[in-house]
């Protein structure tokens, strides 16, 4: 496919020993035998993404709005990407501080385009980490998509950088349909009309 719609997977902890790097490294696998997109890795760990914000907002800022250059690479990633999987664990049935700051720092970038989820954790497998940032995004005028992964107890059902049930690789790529289609749609759409958000 000519000009293949840009998939940027984040990882969404920066926790000492987390889990993140290795889910989102199969989602990359699985990606990239989907064929669909030209994918890329960011790893929150990398970025300098403070806490505190600037008084003004971005989404009225736009271009002008002071992010650290630290951030720079993040801000462009966001901005070429067509497509998002978010990739979390939960944390106190939420999803991780690092990963809202991300958020936060950003508006025009999520607007218009898919977000997928996956996520890891105990026995809700991050679901409830999920539940909020499908909120958080839609106010951001994202999309995010209806069906996504989530891995219950991962300590134990993951080996080898992969998960252990046979029906996950299958799960995935319903969750790259889904996000291939939109993220072909929605890049039409922006192309044609800037969108009013």
């Amino acid at each position: 496919m000519e000009n293949r719609p840009q998939l940027v997977i984040i990882v969404g902890s920066v926790r000492e020993g987390r889990f993140g790097p290795v889910v989102a490294s199969w989602v990359a696998q699985q990606a990239g035998l989907h064929g669909v997109f030209d994918v890329e890795v960011v790893d929150l760990a990398d970025v300098d993404v403070p806490l505190a914000l600037p008084g003004a907002s971005p989404k009225h800022a736009g271009d002008d709005y002071p992010r650290p250059a630290g951030m720079a690479a993040l801000t462009s990633a966001l901005t070429n990407a067509d497509a998002f999987v978010v990739v979390t664990p939960e944390y106190n049935h939420s999803y991780p501080a690092s990963l809202k700051a991300a958020i936060d720092w950003h508006f025009t970038q999520w607007a218009a385009k898919p977000v997928a989820f996956v996520s890891y954790g105990g026995a809700a497998g991050g679901r409830h980490a999920v539940l909020h940032l499908e909120n958080v995004l839609t106010e951001l005028h994202a999309v995010t998509v209806r069906d996504g992964l989530a891995f219950p107890n991962y300590f134990t059902s993951w080996q080898d950088g992969r998960p252990l049930d046979p029906g996950s690789a299958g799960y995935a790529r319903t969750v790259l349909d889904q996000l291939a289609w939109w993220a072909i749609a929605l890049r039409s759409a922006r192309e044609a009309v800037p969108y009013p958000g």
